[in-house]
């Protein structure tokens, strides 16, 4: 039963501040992982009916009647649940330890479940209205966790963050308007096929720029990128890891992609905007981060970077082109999400995020270093890690595709990558030990646990890539290489 991707959390979610009132850690902690590893396994399970059937679609009850909620489970949601529950729960681990801090675990694990359940949501909704139901669901509950540790930083880049959050739910709710009134209908299946039937191109295209803007915003694509670099160094470690490992995927990335190719259609002018938008978040991110002293600040800028490469790949639309943007967007998931939680670790014992005051402490924090250089090289994409593999799809998708030019800029974009996180890596673990840090010592238990997991997901993904690819990035691609035929076929209305 799919819905409970969205049950099982949402109650927990509701249940968890009363939880806390019994016991304010123990309990948090274990329902909170245990609820994650539940949904991380039963996203693997879903995958043996997805695959006999080709798909799984729901409906909504209430006392006997239908409702308006239809759940759809195929391959790409299928693919994106796996990435959310995976990261989540290396999310949960790893707050063991870290938010004894912050207090109030009960409150946070309810915000972050809240979250959890609004972007399963997303991924597994048929209706545009619900996409954006959901994706406020997911903002609400992001917003309160940017601000979670109340200090002045935390609530400037909330507000900021949720201002304009706003003005992008604004964009993608009057497009949605526009359609019903269009097409009197909000499924995808219905949508799709009221607009093939309509030879109203132009307001299609209108809409498409909304919705362009209005998901920019949410995955932060250059120009709409200025809140991220504020909110995710801002947040506490494990909800950057969040925002930056998924979040940001599927309100923004997944969410664009399901529309403009299983509901519009991908057309070449949409392409170019899309190639040229990854390519230049790809430059802008990485020369920013580039000069950056804030451990945090440069992993955020690097995110804006590395989501170019998915919307690149994803946007030449070509089968190749689509399955590299997903590994990328997957493999980004785990060692942006395991930088991050090192960041954290390494604030935790030093007190700082400045990279002029650290140094050496590869010499304290040995594990924390070799995790870190571990997410370093994947994400610059050194072989045989899992980035290199996400990478060359895209670039070979570009060859193929004959953008010559833009398969040179995404080589040299991760060459850039490389340089600024061999800065990261020289300034933070290499080099003399600072007097100031010989104290310190390596993260807790369940934070080490946590990134070393995540770390050896780079190594054996690198390493198994193919299996990779068909298992889980195939069925997905597949849909969105279909295009707007996947959902009238499938969905059938």
């Amino acid at each position: 039963m799919i819905f409970l991707f969205i049950i099982v959390p949402l109650v927990l979610a509701a249940l968890m501040p009363l939880l806390g009132k019994i016991s304010k850690r123990f309990l948090p902690d274990l329902l909170a992982n245990a609820t994650m590893l539940f949904l991380l396994v039963f996203s693997v399970i879903s995958a043996k009916p997805l695959i006999a059937n080709g798909g799984v679609i729901q409906q909504a009850f209430w006392f006997g009647a239908p409702i308006n909620i239809r759940l759809l489970l195929d391959g790409f949601s299928l693919f994106m649940l796996f990435t959310i529950s995976l990261v989540s729960f290396a999310v949960t681990l790893y707050s063991i330890d870290y938010m004894e801090q912050y207090g109030a675990k009960a409150n946070y694990y309810a915000l972050l479940l809240l979250m959890i359940a609004g972007m399963n949501g997303l991924v597994l909704t048929s209706d545009l209205f619900n996409i954006y139901l959901f994706l406020e669901v997911a903002a609400v509950a992001s917003y309160a966790l940017v601000a979670f540790g109340q200090g002045h930083d935390e609530l400037e880049a909330s507000f900021k963050y949720l201002m304009l959050s706003a003005v992008a739910s604004a964009f993608i709710l009057l497009s949605i308007a526009i359609i019903f009134g269009l097409t009197g209908g909000l499924g995808f299946g219905a949508v799709a096929s009221g607009l093939k039937t309509l030879n109203i191109k132009y307001v299609v295209g209108f809409c498409s720029g909304l919705f362009l803007m209005g998901f920019g915003l949410k995955t932060a694509l250059v120009p709409f990128h200025t809140w991220l670099p504020d909110a995710h160094p801002s947040a506490p470690a494990p909800i950057s890891a969040m925002l930056s490992g998924v979040l940001i995927k599927v309100s923004g990335v997944y969410a664009m992609m399901r529309i403009f190719l299983n509901v519009f259609g991908l057309t070449p002018a949409l392409t170019t905007v899309l190639t040229v938008l990854g390519m230049a978040s790809i430059f802008v991110g990485a020369l920013a981060a580039l000069g950056q002293k804030d451990i945090k600040r440069m992993l955020a800028y690097s995110s804006i970077s590395q989501v170019g490469y998915v919307i690149l790949g994803l946007g030449i639309g070509t089968p190749l082109g689509i399955i590299g943007g997903l590994f990328h967007l997957f493999n980004h998931a785990l060692f942006k999400s395991l930088l991050f939680l090192n960041a954290g670790a390494v604030e935790q014992s030093t007190g700082t995020r400045s990279l002029d005051q650290m140094g050496g402490l590869a010499k304290r924090m040995p594990l924390t270093a070799a995790t870190s250089a571990i997410g370093s090289l994947s994400i610059a994409g050194v072989p045989p890690l899992n980035g290199f593999w996400s990478k060359l799809l895209i670039i070979i998708a570009l060859v193929q595709a004959k953008m010559h030019v833009l398969a040179f800029l995404a080589v040299l974009g991760s060459v850039i990558t490389l340089w600024y996180y061999l800065v990261l890596q020289h300034n933070a673990f290499f080099g003399k030990l600072n007097d100031t840090w010989k104290s310190v010592k390596e993260a807790p238990f369940w934070m080490s646990a946590a990134t070393v997991m995540l770390a050896l997901l780079c190594i054996i993904i690198g390493l198994v890539f193919p299996m990779i690819i068909h298992s889980w990035l195939q069925p997905a691609a597949d849909v969105l290489s279909s295009g707007v035929a996947v959902t009238l076929n499938f969905i059938g209305f």
